[in-house]
């Protein structure tokens, strides 16, 4: 007589946590949660549960405005499966909580895999819980994220999946990196319905590089202004003036200048400053690094000559742009 088949054990159903920290971007905890409701929808079980939590148990506001009710508090209950903490401006204010700092790591010790996405890499790095670890920073956030936490590995990419440890720079990502990690728990398969019912026509691997403004958008085709361009980049610190630039890329001035106009509608001078003065402001709002500091690090060599450039490019003044928030100057990218 045939024996009856065993039934397939139900999977178990995993508890995930959203920490929301204040500002953090709405669009990426939609794009985080629903991915794991098409699953059980789709499945027919409830593979996970999630639920949200914020500092205190209180409504969180979003970088868009919007208050969001949570369902419950940051507290002694450390038993996660994954936990992903979501933030995007000022994440500062929360680096510094030792408290909060403690809890992370208990979660984690607890075997919860634990998640970033956007700066919320920061708060895990400043728990040390990045330490030789690759993390996906937002292009907007990497050279503040690299000179604050040169002990986790800052890369230029959609997100990262190392075990027990993931990170996403944001926005549209969060999708491929939420589909891409329940394909390692429930199949590729699962993965790609669920692609399919969001109308993505495929999950980005993580290690595809982040759409730069400026860079995919409008390439610059001419090999010497690429090379000039990359030059004043590597030179930030100590600038080299614009003859001698020139030279090294085996043009007069003139022909610069005119290649510049031409293909930037700016002139070499201003493209360098604009390159300086990005430096400058990167490292001002997301770093704790001193105004002198930072403006030798853009190639300034007087303090007052670095105040004077950057309040006239953001109509403030260095010592007063400190934090990374909705309403502080923005750099805006050419493309």
């Amino acid at each position: 007589m045939k024996r009856p088949e065993s039934p397939v054990p139900a999977p178990q159903t995993q508890r995930i946590g959203f920490l929301l920290l204040p500002d953090f971007p709405q669009i990426c905890l939609s794009a985080a949660i629903e991915p794991l409701f098409i699953a059980n929808w789709l499945s027919g079980g409830p593979l996970y549960r999630w639920e949200t939590l914020s500092l205190d148990g209180l409504p969180v506001r979003a970088s868009n405005g919007t208050s969001v009710a949570v369902d419950g508090a940051v507290s002694e209950d450390v038993r996660f499966d994954a936990l992903f903490l979501l933030a995007s401006f000022d994440v500062k204010r929360q680096t510094g909580d030792r408290r909060l700092r403690a809890w992370l790591r208990r979660v984690a010790r607890h075997g919860a895999a634990m998640g970033a996405i956007e700066t919320a890499a920061e708060l895990l790095a400043a728990a040390g819980l990045l330490e030789d670890q690759p993390a996906a920073i937002h292009w907007d956030n990497l050279q503040g994220f690299q000179e604050s936490h040169g002990r986790a590995r800052a890369v230029q990419q959609l997100y990262t999946m190392a075990p027990g440890r993931l990170t996403c720079a944001g926005g549209s990502a969060v999708f491929d990196m939420m589909l891409a990690w329940i394909a390692t728990q429930h199949g590729e398969a699962l993965a790609a319905e669920i692609a399919g019912h969001l109308l993505l026509d495929r999950i980005r691997p993580p290690e595809e590089p982040q759409p730069v403004p400026g860079a995919g958008r409008r390439p610059v085709a001419d090999p010497i202004l690429r090379r000039a361009i990359t030059l004043m980049e590597q030179t930030v610190e100590e600038p080299l003036s614009c003859p001698v630039v020139a030279e090294r890329v085996g043009l007069s001035m003139r022909q610069l200048q005119r290649l510049f106009e031409r293909e930037l509608g700016s002139s070499p001078a201003r493209h360098y400053m604009r390159i300086r003065l990005a430096k400058a402001h990167a490292l001002l709002q997301q770093t704790d690094l001193g105004v002198t500091e930072i403006a030798m690090s853009a190639g300034f060599g007087s303090l007052e000559h670095f105040s004077r450039a950057y309040r006239a490019r953001f109509g403030i003044a260095p010592s007063h742009d400190r934090r990374q928030i909705v309403s502080a100057p923005t750099m805006r990218r050419e493309g």
